[in-house]
């Protein structure tokens, strides 16, 4: 019998849930497991935009020390904060089924009123016309993707800085004086928070991994690792690691305007990614469609593509921080 498994985990609500489902996962298996709350960079700077704070790893660095020093077992993550290159000596062990991938807008006020403004007709999301710009609305994000896509579709509105957990962003919003706040669908559902007054942003692509949990252990220990793989799926694996090598072909790291999707239907992989600039004026995109069998470098390739369609320039302009 294996000994106790240390999870470590950020406090949040929603990482606390996150570790009890990798624990409810190991109890199946007659492990045992304790939880190790452990406290993020991410979560002691709460004011900063994640954008100019610019460092990759800032919600796993801390539980990626606690590991390599053996303070804990398992460390589990939100994928989509983990760096594309983890830690040397770390490994992931098991990528979880994925929840939703989806943003959502969780709005205030005129229901009717902000549906208009968004050009959302019958609850379905309409491309604006060029003749369409609605009144000037504030929407609420810590996250470039997220800024950039928003200010591409409707670059008349105004984005301000929003960070904290889940709740905390929920009560910032409805102490505001903002329309809406975006958020990822799974962190509101997984913990059954989500507020009536949202609607899915179906047009925008999401973070890589976004709405997937990982468990990440020491590269050695050969025996976790086994274990876990019991409760890895391998689909959510495949998906998940195209959308993490497109990303990081690219540049990237949290704090890039990038987004990505990988999706599996009739044995066929459909990708789809984008780079965004952060003012959202400029926009490469890139789409593939392959067999299972074949598809291990698509990300690669759709990054490389987009690097010989202009996506350098874009790359080359967040490096030298025009905004």
């Amino acid at each position: 019998m294996m000994q106790v498994v240390k999870i470590g985990t950020r406090e949040s609500a929603l990482a606390m849930w996150q570790a009890k489902k990798v624990q409810a996962l190991l109890a199946e298996q007659h492990i045992k497991a304790e939880l190790v709350p452990i406290k993020s960079e991410g979560d002691i700077d709460l004011t900063t935009p994640l954008y100019e704070i610019g460092v990759q790893g800032i919600f796993t660095k801390a539980l990626d020390i606690a590991l390599l020093k053996k303070q804990i077992d398992l460390a589990v993550h939100s994928y989509k904060d983990v760096p594309t290159q983890l830690a040397k000596g770390l490994a992931a062990a098991a990528v979880l089924k994925r929840d939703s991938y989806r943003d959502i807008l969780v709005f205030k006020g005129d229901k009717e009123k902000l549906f208009h403004n968004l050009n959302i007709h019958d609850g379905k999301w309409q491309t604006p016309g060029e003749s369409f710009t609605g009144s000037t609305l504030t929407i609420a994000t810590s996250s470039v993707r997220r800024r950039a896509q928003w200010l591409n579709r409707f670059p008349h509105h105004t984005i301000d800085n929003l960070r904290g957990n889940v709740n905390t962003r929920l009560k910032k919003l409805e102490e505001s004086n903002w329309d809406g706040a975006i958020f990822a669908a799974a962190g509101l559902e997984r913990i059954d928070i989500r507020p009536e007054d949202s609607i899915d942003l179906s047009w925008m692509l999401p973070a890589p991994a976004q709405g997937t949990v990982v468990a990440v252990c020491r590269d050695e220990d050969i025996t976790l690792k086994k274990i876990c793989a019991a409760f890895n799926d391998s689909n959510t694996a495949l998906c998940t690691g195209i959308e993490r090598d497109f990303l990081r072909t690219l540049m990237g790291g949290c704090s890039t305007p990038i987004s990505a999707l990988a999706e599996i239907k009739n044995g066929q992989v459909f990708f789809r990614g984008n780079i965004i600039s952060p003012d959202g004026r400029d926009k490469i995109e890139a789409e593939r469609t392959v067999i299972i069998n074949d598809a291990e470098n698509t990300g690669k390739i759709a990054a490389n593509e987009m690097l010989e369609k202009g996506g350098n320039t874009i790359i080359q302009s967040i490096r030298n921080g025009i905004k």
